[in-house]
């Protein structure tokens, strides 16, 4: 079972209605002009614009942003025996080496050459569970750039183009290698983060590259046997300082996404007070779940049966979240990656 806390919630418990139409197939026209749906420690729901985060925020506050950079992990290709094949690398483990997801109509085994963009051939060293162990014939970063396309979510449904390069990245990624944007931070331009801090709203950042895994759904039914996929984190020290000041003097940690949340309680539960940890978590937050580190969460909707879906609930609880999505359906809120965002303030059995 995967870290987290004992749980009697059934996967059913997570479940809603939710329109294909109101799915973000595209970006809002600005990063800011989504629109925003602010749920209140109290349970309240306000209809807000993204613009009034911050309105919403207060100085003394501090927001973590995921600095994760998203990199062009999608390869297509075929195999010498000419089978198409789709790599999506997971995790790059070395300069030259990456775990991968590979489709094909036959799962190639060792030593099978995997010719990809007409452009390089990689070799399948094993496997390492559901993942392939791939060697690349140069730097695989470097050739992922060349060759590769930008991995849009399963439910999107076109091509990655020009403006997904730049759409589907927040303006302060810096650390490559997530497979999945850290979405909550696409809402932020450069103005909006001037801003903020010059209204005296702190800034920090974490670094947790964002796995494929983040997209599957939860496929038991008692949620406390699903094993949860592995995510590399790093908090630094200057984050966990920033912290440390913001707590000190009365403001309020706000995670920007559910993987700044996730980085940032994943240390939490290996020191406290927080201090500079790295590593992989496997850390499942559901319901009863005591939250250690933040006090609010900006984010986008989330996919139903999720685990992102039971993380929220766990913050603001279980009845308030299925209010505010059903609210946000009747609403025509634009739902997942490219969708509206949520302000969650924790809920009060969190902060009591």
């Amino acid at each position: 079972m995967s870290p987290s806390i004992p749980s009697s919630h059934r996967l059913a418990d997570f479940d809603y209605e939710l329109p294909p139409e109101l799915i973000a197939q595209h970006p809002s026209e600005e990063r800011g002009g989504s629109r925003l749906l602010h749920l209140d420690g109290q349970g309240g729901l306000h209809d807000r614009r993204f613009a009034d985060i911050a309105a919403l925020l207060r100085p003394g506050d501090l927001l973590v942003f995921n600095d994760t950079r998203v990199i062009k992990a999608r390869l297509t290709g075929h195999k010498a025996s000419g089978g198409r094949i789709e790599v999506l690398v997971e995790r790059i483990t070395g300069p030259r080496r990456a775990l991968a997801h590979v489709r094909a109509s036959k799962s190639p085994g060792p030593g099978t050459i995997l010719r990809l963009a007409d452009a390089f051939e990689a070799v399948v060293e094993g496997r390492a569970g559901e993942l392939f162990d791939l060697t690349f014939p140069g730097d695989v970063l470097a050739l992922l750039e060349a060759h590769g396309a930008t991995p849009l979510p399963p439910y999107i449904a076109h091509a990655a183009d020009a403006q997904d390069e730049t759409r589907y990245q927040t303006v302060y990624a810096r650390e490559p290698g997530a497979v999945a944007a850290p979405t909550a931070g696409l809402h932020f331009d450069a103005s909006m983060l001037d801003r903020l801090r010059d209204q005296g709203v702190a800034q920090a950042f974490v670094t947790l590259h964002v796995g494929a895994g983040t997209f599957q759904p939860v496929r038991v039914e008692n949620i406390a046997d699903h094993v949860m996929h592995a995510e590399w984190y790093t908090v630094p020290q200057a984050t966990a300082d920033a912290i440390a000041r913001a707590k000190a003097a009365g403001g309020r940690v706000v995670a920007v996404g559910t993987t700044s949340a996730r980085a940032l309680e994943s240390a939490a539960a290996q020191h406290l007070p927080l201090r500079a940890t790295q590593g992989d978590t496997r850390l499942f937050i559901t319901p009863g779940y005591r939250f250690k580190a933040l006090d609010a969460l900006i984010t986008n909707f989330h996919l139903p049966q999720s685990t992102l879906l039971m993380m929220v609930s766990a913050l603001a609880g279980m009845e308030p979240i299925r209010r505010a999505y059903a609210h946000a359906v009747a609403q025509r809120y634009r739902f997942f990656s490219y969708g509206d965002a949520m302000f969650i303030e924790a809920a009060a059995a969190q902060t009591s």
